[in-house]
Order: structure tokens, then sequence, then C-alpha cells
């Protein structure tokens, strides 16, 4: 019997002036971006975290800490490179991610196929169809309700 295994991820940040504002690795047109140390990508970060922790592999705060400046505005599609070669070390093959971004604004759904290829492309091809990602509100409830940042929660089904 194959082991199959499900990972959660979630990721918060606040919105921040004079920053881009990237999600899926796609940059959107929007008056501020999001703080951080990477370039702050709250989807790519969930999903990486859902990969790792289905994989029991950890976090992405242990493999790339925010106290190392060399990963200091880097891409986060970068870094989901690097999850996908370790996933790819230890024999894990990912079966499908599901996503959602929380926020009021901006809107998501005109970005998500480029979003989808990306991750896509980050992950050695995995096909776009075991990829989904949505948006959604909190009905202005809360601190994305407010506009005071995104949040974002991932899970992922692997095989080992």
């Amino acid at each position: 019997m194959q082991n199959i295994r499900i990972g959660i991820g979630y990721d918060v940040h606040a919105f921040a002036k004079g920053r881009d504002l990237i999600l899926g690795g796609v940059k959107i047109d929007h008056e501020t971006g999001l703080m951080g140390h990477s370039d702050a990508d709250v989807l790519v970060h969930a999903i990486m975290d859902s990969l790792l922790g289905a994989a029991n592999l950890g976090d992405i705060g242990k493999f790339f800490p925010d106290t190392d400046a060399g990963y200091k505005g880097i891409s986060s599609i970068e870094l989901l490179k690097q999850v996908n070669a370790l996933l790819e070390k230890n024999n894990i093959r990912i079966i499908n991610i599901d996503s959602v971004v929380i926020c009021e604004r901006p809107k998501i759904k005109d970005f998500t196929d480029k979003m989808k290829a990306n991750i896509s492309t980050a992950l050695n091809g995995l096909e776009l169809n075991r990829i989904g990602i949505k948006g959604t509100t909190t009905e202005k409830l809360g601190f994305t309700g407010r506009g005071e940042g995104i949040a974002a929660q991932a899970v992922s089904l692997i095989m080992m």
C-alpha cells in the first residue's frame, strides 16, 4: 500500500507601502505590496508549508529563516523550487494542491491561471488541473476585511 499524506499551510502578511504585491509569483498592480523578508508571497508560502507538513519535514522557517540575509527579497517561487527538490530527493510525489487567498482587494480571479502556471513550473510541470487557487473575502471582517493584509491557506496531498 502506498503512503498518502495530507498537509495544511497558512500564511499572513501585512500590507506595506513601497513594495510590490506578489501572489503566486505574479506581480499584481496594487497600491501596496506585502511586508516580509522575502517577496512575501503568502500564497506560495502557504503552499510550501502544506507540502513540507504533509512530508513531515518541518516548515518554511526551518529551511528559509528570516534571519538569513541570503533570503532577503528572494522570490518565493525560487523557494518553492527548492522545496520541490527536497520532496523529489525524498521520493515524494505531489498528488494535488488546493489553496485560497483571503483578501478584500485585489480580486485575484484574473491572475489565477498565471499563478497556476508559475507554481506548475516551480514543481517541475505538475499538471495545472492538480493546482487549485481560489480567492475569497471575509465580508469586511477581521484584518483582511479591514484591508490590513492578505492571508492564504493551502492543502496538499502527497504520495510517499
